[in-house]
C-alpha cells in the first residue's frame, strides 16, 4: 500500500495524518515536540509500511526545526510545502473554508499523493554545508543589523552633531569606520568634541588602528570639530549624547558579530571541496563564495539543469501571458539571500573579469537598466557556476566569455 504522510507543525505539538493511494485516512496522531513524540511518529510510520528501503514520504510546511532535522537524518524524503500552496489545496477539499490542524495534516498528505512530482524534497546536503549555511546566514543577518544600527545612529547624529558627520563624510565606511566609533565613544556631543585636546584625539585614532598620516588626520579632525556649528541647548545635547552612547553600543555589537561570524564562516568554507571551484570565479571572495554555497548546497541532484538554479535564484525572467497580453519581468518569488549575494557578485565581477564587463556593457547598450543588466550578468555566471560544479572544473575566462562563433559562409552556387 502506497502511503503518504502530512505533518501540521506547531510550537509544542504536531498533528500527523497518513493517507493511502485511494485518499483514505489510514492513521492519525498528535505528537509532542520532543524525543518521545518523535518515537511515536516512527512507530506510526512503521505500522503502515515505512522501512529503510521504502520510507514513507513526508510533507510539512517548514524546512527548519528539530523535527525536520531528525526526519532528514533518518533518510526520509521530506517535502517543505509553501503554506500559501497548502491554503489553495485546502479549498479543493472543503467549500466552507473551515480549518483545523488535523485537516491541514490530511491536506499535506494528499498533496504528496496527487502532486509529489511537482514539489521538490529537501536537498541531501552534507553536514558541512549545513554548518556553513548556519554561519553564513547569521553573518548576513549581522551585516543587515549593522546597516540598520548605522542608519539609526546617523539619523540621530544629524539632529545635534553635524561635526562628526562632516568629519567622516568623505570616508567610504562613514560612521562604520573604527576611528569614527572611537571618537564618538570619548566625545558623544559636539561640545565635548570641541574640547578634545590634540593628544587625546591622536590617542583615540591610534587605538582605532590607524597607522599612517596620524598627525595630519589629527589636525584635520581638530579643525572640523572647532568650527562654529549649530547647537542644541546644552541640557538637550547632553541627553542626546547619552542616547548616542546607547546606539553606539548596538553598532559596536553588530560590527563585532559581523567580524566573528565572518571568520567562522570562512574557516568552514575553505574546508569544503567546492571552495576552490567557487572562488575561481571572478568577483567571488571567500565570504561571498560561502554565501553562494550555503544557498545552493552540495547536493548536485537538487538542480537538474542550470535553468532550475537560475529560477531558484530569481535571476531568470518570468513570463505572464493571458490572451493577447504577454509580459516578461523579473522574479519576485526567489531565494532572497542568494539574489542579494548575486548582486554583489555581479558588481564585483565587473572589475575582475573583462568578459563580465563586456557582457554588462552589451546589456546596457541594448536598453537594460543598471539592475537589469547586473541581474542578467548574474544569470549568466550562475549558469557557468552550475556547469563548473557539475563537471568539477574551475572557471576559465576564455571559455566562459568566448566570442560567438561566426556562421560558416554558404558555398558558392
Amino acid at each position: 500500500m502506497h502511503v503518504t504522510c502530512g505533518i501540521d507543525w506547531a510550537e509544542d505539538h504536531h498533528d500527523v495524518a497518513l493517507v493511502d493511494a485511494d485518499a483514505r485516512l489510514v492513521g492519525k496522531l498528535r505528537i509532542g515536540d520532543d524525543a518521545a513524540g518523535f518515537q511515536d511518529l516512527l512507530r506510526l510510520l512503521a505500522e503502515h509500511g515505512d522501512s529503510p528501503e521504502t520510507p514513507v514520504p513526508i510533507a510539512i510546511e517548514t524546512s527548519r526545526g528539530l523535527l525536520v532535522a531528525c526526519l532528514r537524518a533518518s533518510g526520509r524524503r521530506v517535502f517543505a510545502i509553501n503554506p500559501m500552496a497548502v491554503a489553495r489545496y485546502r479549498d479543493r477539499h472543503t467549500a466552507s473554508r473551515k480549518k483545523s490542524d488535523h485537516q491541514d495534516a490530511v491536506v499535506l498528505a494528499n498533496i504528496l499523493r496527487t502532486d509529489a512530482e511537482l514539489h521538490r524534497p529537501l536537498p541531501g546536503d552534507s553536514d558541512l554545508v549545513k554548518a556553513i549555511a548556519v554561519l553564513a546566514r547569521a553573518q548576513q543577518d549581522a551585516v543587515w543589523d549593522r546597516t540598520r544600527a548605522h542608519n539609526r545612529l546617523r539619523s540621530h547624529l544629524r539632529e545635534y552633531y553635524p561635526a562628526i558627520l562632516e568629519a567622516f563624510a568623505d570616508k567610504r565606511e562613514r560612521l562604520l569606520a573604527r576611528e569614527a566609533r572611537a571618537i564618538l565613544a570619548i566625545a558623544p556631543t559636539q561640545a565635548e568634541a570641541a574640547r578634545l585636546t590634540r593628544s587625546k584625539l591622536k590617542a583615540a585614532i591610534t587605538r582605532a588602528g590607524r597607522q599612517r598620516r596620524i598627525d595630519a588626520e589629527t589636525d584635520r579632525l581638530l579643525e572640523v570639530f572647532r568650527r562654529t556649528w549649530l547647537r542644541q541647548p546644552a541640557l538637550v545635547e547632553t541627553a542626546m549624547g547619552r542616547q548616542t552612547l546607547a546606539l553606539l553600543a548596538q553598532l559596536e555589537a553588530a560590527c563585532q558579530a559581523c567580524d566573528d561570524l565572518a571568520g567562522g564562516t570562512e574557516e568552514l568554507f575553505l574546508q569544503h571541496p567546492d571552495a576552490e571551484i567557487i572562488t575561481s570565479f571572478p568577483g567571488l571572495a571567500v565570504l561571498t563564495g560561502a554565501r553562494i554555497l550555503a544557498e545552493i548546497g552540495d547536493d548536485r541532484t537538487r538542480f537538474d539543469t542550470a535553468r532550475d538554479l537560475k529560477a531558484y535564484a530569481g535571476s531568470a525572467p518570468v513570463t505572464r501571458e493571458s490572451g493577447k497580453s504577454r509580459r516578461v519581468s523579473h522574479r519576485r518569488i526567489k531565494n532572497s539571500r542568494l539574489a542579494a549575494t548575486g548582486r554583489h557578485w555581479a558588481f564585483a565581477a565587473l572589475t575582475a573579469s573583462p568578459g563580465a564587463h563586456n557582457h554588462y556593457n552589451h546589456r546596457r547598450d541594448t536598453g537594460d537598466r543598471y539592475y537589469a543588466a547586473l541581474r542578467n550578468l548574474f544569470n549568466r555566471m550562475l549558469g557557468q557556476l552550475h556547469h563548473c560544479l557539475t563537471s568539477r572544473q574551475p572557471f576559465d575566462e576564455a571559455i566562459a566569455f568566448a566570442p560567438p562563433k561566426s556562421a560558416p559562409l554558404a558555398a558558392a552556387a
